[in-house]
C-alpha cells in the first residue's frame, strides 16, 4: 500500500473539503491573547529585524482583510502599488540592492495574492509540502535556497489570501483520507511542512496567517503542520497548536551559526525554548542542518550535541526526532554573497569537495561529492549516537 496517492496538481476548487469555509476562523488570534499582555511582534527586538519603510503591494492583496491587517502594522511605511509580487524590477531584478541585501530585508515587505495553490509530495521532511503563508525572509542566511530565484532581493512577501490556502488544504486532505501506513514522516498523520520558503516564526510578526494555519491543522485529526525555524517568537506559545504542529528548531555549532546564521535567535536561545514549545502543545523536532564541511566540524557537532544532551527536559527528548541534512549550495547565491558576505563563502563554496548538479529550475547548485557525503552523513550519525542517543535521526542526506 502506498503512502501517496499521485503527485499534487493546482488546486481545482472541488468542493469536497472537510470543513466549510465558516468553519474555519481566520480573523485575528489577537482575540486569543487578550489578556497575554504585551505581545513579543510588538517589542524593541521584532522592531529591530522588521522595522519597515516600503511595502510593494498588489493592489487587490492590499484590499484584502489580511492586507489591510499588515498596513496597520506600518502605518508610515510608503505603499507602492505593483502589478504582480514576483520579479519586481526596482527589487528584484536591481543588481545594485546587492550590498543593500539585508536592509532590503529590514526595511521592505511585499503583498501579493498567491495564484496557484499545489501541494507536493516530499516523503522526506514532511509528506507533503503545503503552498505556504510568506516567501522571502527577514533573516539572512548565507546558505538559504529561498533566494535563488528571487535576484537581487529577497524581502517577505506576505500572501494575503490565506483562506484560499486553508481551503485547498482541507480539500487536500479530504481527498487522501487516513494515513494508510507508518512512515518516517510520522507514524499516523499526514504531516505538511507550511514554511518551505519562509520562516514561519518571522511570518507571525507581521500577520496572522501562521496562527491561521496552526488553529486550522489543530482541528484536522489525520494532519499535522511542520515547519523548520531559527527564530524564536514567544507569541506562537500562546496559540492552541493541540499536538497538531511540529516545529523543527535548526541547529548547529554556534561558530557555524555566527558566520552563516546573519539576523537568528541564537542557538542557544532555540534549544531553551524547546520545553517551552512543547509545554504549549506543539510537536518539537530538530534540524542540525545544514551541516558545512569544514576543519574542527565534526568537535564542534561533539559539543553541540553534548549541551543538548545536557540540557534538555526528559519530556522534550523522549519525543524528540531531528533531520540531518548536509550543505547544498548554488552558484547564483555563491556569486550575490560575493557582493554583501564574502567571508560565509569560504567555508560554503569549496570546489575540491564539491559536484555541480543542474536544479529542477536550471540554475546550477553544488553539493559534496557522493563519496564525501557519504562519510559525512556516517560521522553525524555516529556523534549522535555517542552523544545524544536518544535522539532519533528520521532521515539523513
Amino acid at each position: 500500500m502506498r503512502a501517496h496517492p499521485p503527485a499534487g496538481r493546482p488546486d481545482d476548487g472541488a468542493a469536497d473539503t472537510l470543513f466549510g469555509l465558516e468553519d474555519i476562523d481566520t480573523g485575528p488570534a489577537s482575540r486569543a491573547q487578550a489578556d497575554a499582555g504585551p505581545l513579543f511582534r510588538d517589542s524593541p527586538t521584532a522592531r529591530r529585524l522588521l522595522s519597515v519603510r516600503a511595502i510593494f503591494a498588489e493592489p487587490a492583496a492590499a484590499a484584502s482583510p489580511r492586507g489591510r491587517q499588515v498596513l496597520a502594522r506600518y502605518p508610515d511605511a510608503e505603499i507602492v502599488p505593483v502589478a504582480s509580487h514576483w520579479r519586481i524590477p526596482d527589487l528584484h531584478g536591481n543588481e545594485g540592492n546587492v550590498d543593500r541585501w539585508v536592509r532590503i530585508k529590514t526595511e521592505t515587505l511585499v503583498l501579493g495574492e498567491k495564484k496557484t495553490l499545489t501541494t507536493r509530495p516530499n516523503g522526506r521532511s514532511a509528506d507533503w509540502i503545503a503552498p505556504g503563508p510568506a516567501n522571502g525572509c527577514a533573516m539572512a542566511c548565507a546558505y538559504c535556497y529561498v533566494p535563488r530565484r528571487k535576484g537581487y532581493a529577497n524581502p517577505i512577501t506576505v500572501f494575503t489570501n490565506i483562506e484560499r490556502t486553508i481551503a485547498h488544504l482541507s480539500r487536500h486532505l479530504a481527498r487522501l483520507g487516513p494515513k494508510p501506513e507508518a512512515n518516517q514522516c510520522d507514524p499516523t498523520a499526514w504531516v505538511y511542512d507550511i514554511g518551505e520558503n519562509s520562516d514561519c516564526s518571522v511570518d507571525a510578526l507581521i500577520s496572522d496567517n501562521v496562527a491561521d494555519l496552526v488553529r486550522a491543522f489543530a482541528r484536522w485529526p489525520a494532519a499535522k503542520a511542520s515547519f523548520a525555524t531559527k527564530f524564536v517568537n514567544p507569541d506562537l506559545l500562546l496559540l492552541d497548536p493541540r499536538g497538531r504542529t511540529r516545529v523543527r528548531f535548526s541547529l548547529m555549532p554556534q561558530s557555524d551559526s555566527k558566520l552563516l546564521d546573519i539576523r537568528t535567535s541564537p542557538v542557544e536561545s532555540r534549544i531553551a525554548a524547546a520545553g517551552d514549545f512543547l509545554d504549549a502543545g506543539y510537536e518539537v523536532h530538530f534540524n542540525l542542518s545544514p551541516v558545512v564541511l569544514r576543519p574542527g566540524w565534526e568537535r564542534d557537532w561533539s559539543l553541540l550535541l553534548r549541551h543538548l544532551d545536557d540540557v534538555l527536559p526528559a519530556r522534550v527528548k523522549d519525543q524528540a526526532a531531528a533531520e540531518v541534512i548536509m550543505l547544498t549550495h548554488n552558484k547564483d547565491l555563491h556569486d550575490i554573497n560575493l557582493g554583501w558576505h564574502p567571508r560565509a563563502e569560504d567555508v560554503l563554496w569549496r570546489p575540491g569537495i564539491q559536484q555541480p548538479k543542474r536544479s529542477e529550475n536550471g540554475s546550477w547548485n553544488v553539493r559534496y561529492r557522493g563519496e564525501v557525503k557519504a562519510g559525512a552523513v556516517a560521522t553525524m550519525r555516529a556523534l549522535v549516537a555517542a552523544h545524544a542517543p536518544w535522539l532519533r535521526i528520521r532521515y539523513a542526506f
